[in-house]
């Protein structure tokens, strides 16, 4: 755990290993679920830490974090085109359309 983490958190407060209830699933089903919420840093401080709890202690969950973060580093390296400038200009033209009409409509 970092210093900042820890000081976050007080020196001894143990942390629950999973985040939120799990409703009927297994821990570890619980824990693959969100598994790209972790990876993409969506989750709340609170709930990084009860993951990364969960996969210290689970070998299987780990492996699977493991490689799934190994395909987005893939992923990240392999995708390096940009899509065309028209078609760019198109998609922003509908952001700004369903921004302009839900503001409108609200």
């Amino acid at each position: 755990m970092s210093q900042h983490e820890t000081s976050a958190r007080g020196a001894e407060e143990p942390v629950t290993p999973i985040p939120h209830s799990t409703e009927g699933e297994s821990e570890c089903e619980h824990a693959l679920s969100h598994l790209y919420e972790f990876l993409d840093s969506e989750m709340t401080p609170d709930d990084e830490l009860r993951m990364r709890a969960h996969v210290a202690h689970c070998s299987p969950c780990l492996a699977e974090l493991s490689a799934e973060e190994i395909v987005k580093q893939l992923v990240r390296r392999s995708c390096h085109e940009q899509a065309p400038a028209q078609l760019r200009a198109r998609i922003h033209a509908q952001f700004t359309v369903l921004r302009t009409t839900t503001v409108i409509e609200q």
